[in-house]
């Protein structure tokens, strides 16, 4: 991976997004069915895609929402379906559509009330605001339950578009689901689209179906029973948060004005075209708050704040910068939320473990060694962490690219699906708490269980070549050992619940290496990680690679 010269720029103003021509794009094009890269494809976190590329576009999501009606009545799924967009530019036309379809089904449905700042129209929503209404409206019932709809790339370019479904459980929708949703909205396509039931807009927004929910009243009104905000209102310290123009823009004031916060909102600005971000580190934007280039803005000011973080465009993910170190790697961060939680979260369950990526940090297991607590290892993906959480049986679940969440304070489940606003918040309570912000909190477990170097490489891979990555196996590892060290473990299923990972992944006591395709774009990644330095992890990623070219030239 070539890190592009402008990385950490602002972007020149003729490289934007043409937003009017995106939209065109939308309503005009017709998708090839023949053409995979142009059909309906559920990766890690639903439907995504560009109407530059014809695989967004109106038909995809016509024909996604009448086959998610049609999953929920093959269900017997019945009560509301909550809505929510981000500020992505192709998510207001994709709103529109979802509505359209879902009014001419009948389906109760609950959007955006709207607020202030957006003139009252149906405004953005992030993720766990879905996730956690989907949770309050369950509980306790058995029948005529509550699902979502979530209109997002996350933290994808400006171009690109992103839908997905949450059932019942409030999160991600598993490999089942998606697989019903995406061969009958492929089928529909097919059938240009025979089998849609549609109204026109004005109808859907006036229908009796269609209801207004206020969100943010729902999500703010509830962040007491999962953060100790009197500890960070008393703190004395001074925190900031910068939304990077996603859908929590309009949380975050009345987060800090509702339980009187230290907490300056830098900017409530949303601007489709996202030119206040800097560029990522292939020089094009994306509102990745792990990335260091793309976070530069927030870096250069870090001393203005004891800890100030920011979200990603539908605020599932989170970045952390303490005063102490700048942005935390999202892997420093996770063993320092587990290590705070699990010690000062008394009404937890003695039996709650530790959810864990099996491309997240080694660290993570001294830590929960250190404190005795479990460690579930999953493929990459939340929604293997969905049933632990609402069950309690995890109390924390977290993944390498900075998206998280966890239990109630009083225990109970939050958020099934990952919550940036409440692990940005946590940062601020950690540091009032302790005195220490979450840089010298990493900075003291490196002293006890040692300071390990993870990087993940991303490459480009096409579709054939990702589908190679996809298939990698334990015999085209013919090697005893890994940068000099005894292979213990050669992965192609995760140890915790037994699922295909999709890739491979190779340990060794003090280091290891993942290797696997993106579910979101076309790249390939490389996660490696040593406890013996920046020259044993170079060894550790060179044999990885030449092991990934092998496959990919094979």
């Amino acid at each position: 991976m070539s890190t592009d010269l402008n990385a950490g720029r602002l972007p020149d103003e003729h490289s934007l997004t043409n937003v009017p021509r995106l939209i065109s794009r939308y309503y005009s094009e017709r998708p090839d069915v023949s053409d995979p890269a142009q059909q309906v494809a559920f990766g890690t976190s639903g439907h995504r895609g560009s109407s530059l590329k014809t695989s967004f576009n109106e038909w995809h999501i016509l024909a996604t929402t009448q086959a998610i009606c049609d999953y929920r009545r093959a269900q017997g799924i019945n009560g509301p379906l909550f809505v929510g967009m981000d500020t992505h530019a192709l998510s207001e036309p994709a709103f529109v559509s979802a509505l359209e379809v879902l009014a001419a089904n009948g389906v109760e449905t609950r959007i955006d009330a709207g607020c202030p700042e957006t003139n009252g129209e149906p405004g953005y929503t992030p993720t766990p605001a879905i996730s956690n209404a989907i949770l309050e409206y369950n509980a306790g019932r058995h029948s005529g339950l509550a699902d979502g709809i979530v209109i997002t790339p996350s933290h994808n370019p400006p171009a690109d578009g992103g839908f997905k479904y949450n059932p019942t459980n409030g999160g991600p929708a598993d490999t089942g689901v998606t697989k019903w949703i995406q061969e009958r909205a492929n089928a529909l396509l097919a059938a240009g689209l025979e089998g849609v039931q549609r109204i026109d807009y004005a109808q859907a927004l006036n229908a009796s179906t269609t209801q207004r929910f206020d969100f943010i009243e729902h999500y703010v009104g509830g962040l007491e029973q999962v953060i100790d905000l009197e500890a960070i209102r008393n703190s004395g310290l001074k925190f900031g948060v910068d939304p990077l123009g996603g859908a929590g823009v309009h949380y975050w004031t009345r987060i800090a004005e509702r339980y009187s916060l230290p907490l300056e909102v830098l900017s409530t600005r949303v601007d489709p075209t996202f030119r206040f971000m800097r560029l990522d580190w292939d020089g094009k934007i994306r509102m990745d708050c792990s990335s260091p280039h793309a976070m530069a803005g927030l870096i250069e000011n870090k001393d203005r704040f004891d800890v100030s973080f920011a979200c990603d465009t539908d605020h599932d993910r989170h970045g952390i910068v303490a005063r102490s170190v700048g942005l935390l790697n999202p892997n420093h961060y996770l063993a320092v939320a587990i290590e705070y939680l699990f010690t000062h979260r008394p009404e937890w369950s003695a039996g709650a473990g530790i959810g864990k990526t099996l491309v997240s940090s080694s660290m993570i297991d001294r830590v929960a060694a250190g404190i005795d607590r479990r460690v579930v290892e999953v493929p990459v993906g939340f929604k293997w962490f969905v049933d632990g959480l609402m069950d309690g049986s995890l109390g924390f679940g977290g993944e390498e690219s900075a998206g998280a969440s966890f239990l109630r304070k009083q225990g109970g489940a939050w958020s099934t699906d990952k919550d940036g606003l409440i692990l940005g918040l946590l940062a601020a309570e950690i540091t009032a708490v302790t005195g220490k912000d979450p840089g010298e909190r990493y900075k003291a477990l490196t002293e006890r269980f040692g300071a390990p170097v993870y990087q993940r490489i991303d490459a480009p891979a096409n579709r054939e070549q990702k589908a190679k990555l996809g298939k990698l196996s334990a015999s085209q590892v013919t090697a005893a050992e890994l940068a000099g060290r005894p292979i213990t473990q050669i992965l192609t299923e995760a140890p915790g619940n037994g699922a295909a990972i999709g890739g491979l992944k190779v340990v060794t006591d003090n280091g290891w290496f993942a290797a696997r395709p993106s579910g979101t774009e076309d790249v390939y990644k490389i996660y490696a990680e040593s406890f013996e330095g920046e020259t044993h992890l170079k060894r550790i990623q060179d044999e990885a690679k030449a092991l990934v070219d092998g496959v990919l030239n094979g």
